[in-house]
């Protein structure tokens, strides 16, 4: 097995290998491993000393900035109170100036007394009680020996956690699931306790030993636990669930938040009463043995443990699942299950879940449930997709705010500042809006927050000037009468972004201020007799250049940005200012190719023109999406308005997928596995590639229908790829959704969408086919 070694963030320390209650679902009493027999009932002075030293040298080694202890049994608590102080000196004086140490313990509570918990707030040892909900479900199982009830005192416990001065260490409470208790029911009784969290709990099974089912469903689980779902919704989820959180955590493509779910790679070892260090706890229901490492804490290093087969192989994310598991859609939520939970003897762990159908069957019911809570309204269409990306534009600009802020950065605090008194009316905050939604904002902030945390003084002072420039375009643009220190470039002039270049000639700061004559301009080291009027209309001056607009008469208007110095994010060099005979061109060029699109598919025609704002022309090359500039294209040499028509599309279609990925996440981002593309190319590539181009053949396929060859098996490969998020769910439904009417529209076809636009679009065909040829 390849890869770094994973290390260890978490150690299940056993203090006391017995119990005071006789659970009859215990999977370390009741299930196959019986080693607890052999072991010391107590951990021993020696054990805890070398299992401190293990744990600091370990956080050293890997600079871990903090590790989580959490002491178990048996029942802990049996250790005694002097036993337990001497756990928590000895944890806390090896991991003094290594790392934050987060001590746990985990309790039936039937112990838990003041003076524990005093001990406890001594050295911020937080409290997890396992308790199964109602007297009725608690009794099924925890029960003391004699069979008397364990409630009433578990009740006591967590009564005494709830008190102002221990409330703090309160961790929650984990409830084992049994499908014979009504789960209304122990929902409400979990609840009514007031617990900081609660975490439910599968079982442990393997196919050897299966989990009940009283009614022989098949989802059982599944069906238990959407009931408590649909109550924690009823209720507003008062309360944070654990098993809950991390579906939806996942199917948004976050991470998985329980080791029982998604594909993380486990870095806990347990540590025995006698020093044993084995494998997490619950593989002792697999089989006598399955936890174990034949390493120990007076012999060997964590290090050691952490390249045991065992913990690697649970450490191969989506390559450590069964070969069923990797091509489920829901893999990416369950994670094939917990590993103990795939158990099968004659081939290991090489199985999906004995909890298989429960765990697709439980997130496909939560998606259902929180689809539409879940979902971004970046996907819904272009104008939230425009939202979301101004959204993300400010949320860069304040993450800049607080890497430069404050910093002794002149130039960006006195940018800031005007930003900040920009916003203080509604047509400032409108005009400043305007300006951060240019395609090309995104471009400087990216850069600038890529290299903020360098210390390089060039990068502060970029980012000084962009900042400021933008200030003074939102000044002009919704009038508001600013003095704006901005930096000049090299040439002694600046760029206003939306608006034009300014050419004074002087280097160093000047001072901008807004009139309704124009600019009004001066060195920041002169007097007001320096100042100096740039009007700025529309005509090339020798002091302002500004954006020209081409379109109109049908076709939308847009801005030819042929100055913006943060253009250039096309893979490919753009074209120097264009003469006005050149603007001309471009202008004729577009309008033909918008004649084209609103007679041959005049839905997609419309999509884009509420999309696109800014062309850039491009020194050569095809049309082209930028890095970072939705809205934007770069204008490429297509010959005719046919092929262009065809490119506008394509390259809208690109910028589109990669804007929603960038405000949304589609699918997962530790996927590793690759496609093969139906339309040829590359024998394989990454999925993020085969769901990009797909997307794009899809919304230019009812203009060249050839694209859409290979469509349906693409649709296909990316449903069945185990990847998407909800949204890539949405995103993929609207493909389907696109394809569909591509086909019923193609020409040649006896359903409706043969006619003008099926001819406009078969005459661009047979155009590109001939310069093809």
């Amino acid at each position: 097995m390849t890869g770094p070694l994973v290390p260890f963030r978490e150690i299940v320390l056993k203090v006391h290998s017995r119990c005071d209650l006789a659970c009859d679902h215990c999977y370390i009493y009741e299930h196959a491993d019986q080693s607890w027999r052999t072991r010391p009932k107590s951990i021993s002075d020696e054990a805890v000393s070398w299992a401190a030293r293990r744990l600091a040298e370990h956080a050293s080694e890997h600079t871990l900035e903090s590790v989580s202890v959490i002491l178990h049994g048996g029942e802990p608590l049996l250790a005694g109170p002097a036993r337990l102080r001497r756990v928590c000196e000895e944890l806390s004086s090896a991991l003094n100036g290594i790392a934050e140490l987060d001590l746990r313990i985990h309790t039936n509570g039937v112990q838990l007394s003041p003076r524990y918990l005093d001990l406890f707030d001594e050295f911020g040892v937080r409290v997890g009680i396992s308790l199964d909900g109602d007297r009725a479900a608690n009794d099924r199982h925890r029960l003391f020996a004699d069979g008397r009830t364990s409630h009433p005192l578990v009740l006591r416990a967590v009564d005494l956690l709830r008190q102002d001065r221990y409330r703090h260490l309160n961790l929650g409470l984990l409830c084992t699931i049994d499908v014979r208790n009504d789960p209304a029911a122990v929902f409400d009784a979990l609840v009514a306790l007031d617990p900081p969290a609660v975490d439910f709990l599968l079982p442990h099974a393997t196919w050897d030993e299966p989990p009940p089912r009283p009614d022989g469903s098949a989802t059982a689980y599944a069906d238990w636990l959407l009931a408590v779902f649909d109550r924690w919704t009823e209720r507003g989820r008062p309360v944070p669930v654990r098993l809950f959180s991390s579906v939806l955590s996942t199917l948004s493509g976050g991470p998985s938040l329980t080791e029982s779910l998604g594909l993380a790679p486990t870095d806990l070892v347990v540590i025995e009463t006698d020093g044993q260090l084995e494998q997490v706890d619950s593989l002792k229901s697999a089989y006598d043995g399955a936890a174990a490492t034949g390493f120990d804490v007076f012999r060997n290093t964590f290090d050691e443990v952490a390249a045991h087969p065992g913990v690697r192989a649970r450490q191969l994310g989506l390559a450590g699942v069964s070969e069923t598991c990797r091509t489920c859609p829901v893999v990416r939520s369950c994670g094939g299950g917990l590993y103990t939970h795939r158990y099968r003897t004659g081939d290991g762990f090489d199985n999906p879940s004995v909890y298989c159908d429960d765990l697709a069957a439980l997130v496909r019911g939560v998606e259902e449930r929180a689809a539409a809570s879940l979902g971004s309204p970046a996907v819904a269409g272009p104008d939230a997709l425009t939202a979301a990306e101004l959204e993300l534009n400010r949320h860069l600009l304040a993450l800049l705010q607080d890497e430069l802020g404050g910093h002794g950065h002149t130039g960006w605090d006195a940018a800031w500042e005007l930003a900040n008194e920009a916003e203080r009316t509604e047509r400032g905050a409108e005009a400043l809006d305007e300006v951060l939604a240019g395609p090309y904002a995104r471009t400087w902030l990216l850069d600038a927050s890529r290299a903020a945390g360098s210390g390089d003084r060039g990068v502060t002072d970029r980012a000084a000037r962009h900042l400021a420039a933008s200030v003074a375009a939102a000044s002009v643009r919704g009038r508001l009468g600013l003095t704006v220190p901005v930096p000049t470039e090299d040439g002694g002039g600046f760029f206003l972004p939306t608006l034009g270049e300014v050419r004074t000639g002087w280097r160093g700061p000047v001072l901008v201020r807004d009139t309704d004559e124009g600019l009004l301009v001066r060195p920041e080291d002169r007097g007001a007799g320096a100042e100096r009027l740039i009007a700025t209309g529309l005509a090339d001056r020798p002091d302002w250049l500004p954006l020209r607009r081409v379109g109109g008469d049908g076709a939308p208007v847009l801005v030819l940005d042929d100055l913006d110095p943060r253009r250039d994010c096309f893979d490919g060099p753009v074209a120097a200012r264009l003469t006005p005979a050149g603007v001309r061109a471009w202008d004729a060029r577009l309008s033909a190719a918008w004649a084209l699109l609103r007679t041959a598919v005049p839905g997609q025609a419309a999509e884009v023109a509420r999309a696109l704002t800014t062309v850039t022309p491009l020194a050569s090359g095809p049309t082209r999406a930028g890095r970072h500039g939705h809205g934007a294209l770069g204008l490429g040499d297509e010959d005719g308005a046919g092929e262009l028509a065809l490119a506008l599309l394509r390259g809208h279609r690109r910028a589109t997928f990669r804007a929603l990925a960038g405000v949304t996440d589609l699918y997962a981002s530790d996927g590793a596995w690759e496609h093969r593309l139906p339309w040829g190319g590359p024998e394989a590539v990454p999925f993020s590639r085969l769901f990009a181009e797909t997307f794009e053949r899809v919304g230019a396929g009812l203009l060249e229908p050839r694209l859409l060859d290979g469509v349906p098996r693409a649709l296909a490969s990316i449903e069945s790829a185990a990847e998407l998020t909800v949204d890539g769910a949405r995103v993929l439904a609207r493909l389907r959704k696109e394809t569909a009417g591509g086909a019923r529209g193609r020409p040649g076809s006896t359903t409706p969408g043969r006619g003008p636009a099926g001819d406009a679009a078969g005459r661009i065909r047979e155009r590109m086919t001939e310069k093809q040829r």
